[in-house]
């Protein structure tokens, strides 16, 4: 099954900057061949089910082993079984929907 998700990771304890543990997060996603897409305030990520829930799970890993002694995560999760459709296909949908 593929799944769709948005994935906010914030170590706690770690001081004001989180961008390498982000960084380290987004290594992961990449090297589980997977193509994040980094935003603001967080991540989407899509796939196989199995090998995005792993990501997210190596991720937790990843962090803690920087030294993040606590880690709190919001994650979204999206499936859809009568077509596919890439979550660019979802913005692009929205946008063509604007006007200007």
């Amino acid at each position: 099954m593929q799944v769709q998700i948005e994935l906010c990771l914030i170590p706690l304890g770690v001081g004001i900057s989180l961008s390498p543990y982000i960084a380290r997060c987004q290594e992961v996603f990449l090297a589980a061949g997977l193509e994040p897409q980094l935003h603001a305030y967080g991540t989407n990520v899509e796939g196989d089910w199995d090998a995005v829930l792993t990501a997210v799970k190596s991720c937790h890993e990843a962090v803690h082993a920087l030294g993040a002694a606590r880690i709190h995560s919001s994650l979204k999760l999206g499936t859809r079984i009568d077509r596919a459709q890439s979550l660019d296909q979802k913005t692009n949908s929205v946008k063509a929907r604007m006007n200007g």
